[in-house]
């Protein structure tokens, strides 16, 4: 199936206007949960921060103008009574807009200069270009002139004060310029290209990739399309603390790569895009530390190590392998290897107590289920879904221990996730489900969590009656949207309570995973089925409320897209036989 060149339309107050490689996007959201009025440049550099202010105009009076705001892959409009204004990506670093019957105000987003903040703005000769500089950022932001009559304001002013250019038609003309984002100084800006060749260019790029990740799609999976544009959109280049291309988790304000979150990416895009779905697997292990931890979350100029998250690194490896158009080579196998032998040692030596059995979390935050109901009664604490985890991780490198002709590790692998599958069932298997262990008490409990089921992500290594159970108690999860993170009856349960309630992607996939491996699958397709029906409705949110499907948190949240691609091609794939 091709797509259609101008791709998917969609509200730019719930996915940013960007391209594939920026490291900006086109929004009203400058902050976490802030909206303005006007749309904004807004940068992910050094962090997410509005650099630039975008106003309509009307030519006559000067006055913000009114206009609705149109957007589909390659182009953004503002279409107002008199007019209307198109901006386009012409690179990763550049916008080109143009308009007529319309004029248009840019200005610095920040309103105060000082030493250490805001933006300084002047006319650069040598270019022939108005250039904003950055505090936040640390980037420039040149305007080039391409036709058009301009007027600036705060030129060189320091303090505070409104700063930037007014852009009018000539002689009710068009008018054009370029906005780049650059280091420290680049040429003048100069292009051949017609302002409509630079809007065909993007949207032929858009729809190769979306062929690419998508080529299953049809009628059945309508939001396939929108789902590619959201991973498309929120892709970066290699750049400061990111060393390879990477998908942020958004470019609202997650725009992050936690160290769990990029395994959903890697698996969507793994059989149309191979290189970039590796990229995404290997970044955090880029950054992996001397005790072999991972970290929580890299970006442009941050890499967090205060907390961790879990290790379905071998989970994801075994699927990702399978999905590859081309399997891995003995060199890419045995530096995987390497790297998940330490991933999972670290686990079994500084997450072990003395004499203990089975790993523990120290917090909430490195299970990803951050304030989840199991966490209450302790945060250090063994617990089921872990155990699972690393059962799968020990096998997958049992696997490929044997591959690389490791016949003793492999044998050492297998052993050591038996041993730990045994002490899961065990220590934390309590006749009707799995229960929490607080490390330093000892204590046991159950919780009305949804984290206390994750164990059904063994499959078919789990003891039939022990995935029955488990089964069964998924199923009490269950609302007309998918599963609740929190059961919907429980006290605890809240709307918008993060892991208290909401429905989030990756639970759905890994338990989806799990229940198909195991034999349950009619429970499987009815809990992928209601999953993509919640994103055709209502998008690709961070999470949602479970009992309305209404989208929370960031709007544009690449592992809900991603795990929509996942499950709508599996279930293409099983409609086609």
């Amino acid at each position: 199936m091709t797509a259609a060149r101008s791709g998917p339309a969609f509200s730019v107050h719930d996915i940013p206007f960007s391209t594939h490689g920026s490291w900006f996007d086109i929004s009203p959201v400058v902050a976490e949960k802030t909206y303005a009025e006007d749309l904004h440049l807004v940068s992910h550099q050094n962090g997410m921060h509005a650099v630039l202010r975008l106003v309509p105009l009307d030519p006559e009076t000067g006055d913000r103008a009114g206009t609705r705001v149109e957007t589909t892959p390659g182009l953004l409009s503002w279409t107002g009574e008199t007019g209307r204004i198109d901006l386009a990506y012409e690179s990763p670093d550049t916008v080109r807009l143009r308009g007529s019957g319309l004029g248009i105000g840019v200005g610095a987003a920040a309103q105060t200069l000082t030493p250490f903040s805001g933006t300084y703005f002047f006319r650069d000769p040598a270019a022939d270009a108005h250039v904003f500089t950055s505090y936040e950022t640390g980037r420039r932001y040149r305007v080039t002139v391409l036709s058009g009559t301009v007027t600036e304001a705060g030129t060189q002013t320091l303090g505070g004060g409104h700063r930037g250019i007014t852009l009018t038609a000539e002689a009710k003309g068009p008018w054009e310029i370029a906005i780049e984002e650059l280091d420290a100084a680049r040429p003048p800006y100069a292009s051949p290209a017609t302002f409509d060749a630079i809007t065909e260019s993007a949207q032929s790029s858009f729809a190769e990739f979306v062929d690419q990740v998508a080529p299953w799609r049809s009628a059945a999976t309508p939001a396939a399309e929108l789902a590619a544009y959201v991973v498309w959109s929120a892709t970066v280049r290699p750049t400061g603390l990111v060393t390879r291309p990477a998908v942020l988790m958004s470019k609202h304000w997650m725009d992050k790569v936690w160290s769990w979150d990029h395994c959903f990416n890697a698996l969507a895009l793994a059989p149309g895009c191979p290189e970039l779905a590796l990229d995404q697997f290997a970044l955090p292990f880029d950054h992996q530390d001397d005790s072999g931890a991972l970290p929580d979350s890299v970006t442009h100029s941050e890499v967090l190590y205060n907390f961790v998250k879990p290790p379905i690194h071998g989970w994801t490896f075994g699927h990702l392998r399978r999905r590859l158009p081309t399997p891995p080579g003995p060199a890419e196998l045995a530096e995987t290897y390497g790297r998940l032998e330490r991933w999972t040692r670290f686990w079994l030596t500084a997450r072990r107590a003395p004499g203990a059995d089975l790993p523990h979390y120290q917090h909430g935050n490195d299970s990803g289920w951050d304030n989840a109901t199991t966490f209450d009664p302790a945060r250090v604490v063994e617990s089921a879904d872990l155990a699972a985890f690393l059962v799968l991780q020990l096998r997958e490198l049992a696997t490929l221990a044997t591959a690389l002709d490791k016949a003793d590790e492999a044998i050492r692998w297998t052993r050591t996730a038996e041993e730990t599958q045994a002490a899961l069932l065990d220590q934390l298997w309590a006749t009707d489900g799995f229960v929490a262990r607080a490390v330093d008490t000892g204590e046991t409990w159950s919780s009305s969590s949804l984290l206390d089921l994750m164990p059904v992500v063994l499959g078919e290594h789990l003891p039939a009656d022990v995935s029955s159970t488990l089964a069964d108690h998924i199923k009490a999860h269950l609302t007309p949207y998918g599963l609740a993170t929190e059961l919907p009856t429980s006290p605890h349960y809240l709307a918008d309570g993060y892991w208290r309630g909401p429905i989030w992607a990756p639970a759905t996939v890994l338990i989806e995973d799990g229940l198909r491996r195991a034999g349950h699958e009619r429970l499987a397709d009815d809990i992928s089925a209601r999953f993509r029906a919640l994103c055709e409705t209502h998008g690709f949110a961070e999470n949602f409320d479970a009992l309305t499907g209404t989208g929370l948190r960031d709007r544009a949240y690449t592992w809900t897209a991603s795990s929509y691609l996942l499950l709508a091609e599996a279930h293409a794939r099983r409609d086609a036989g």
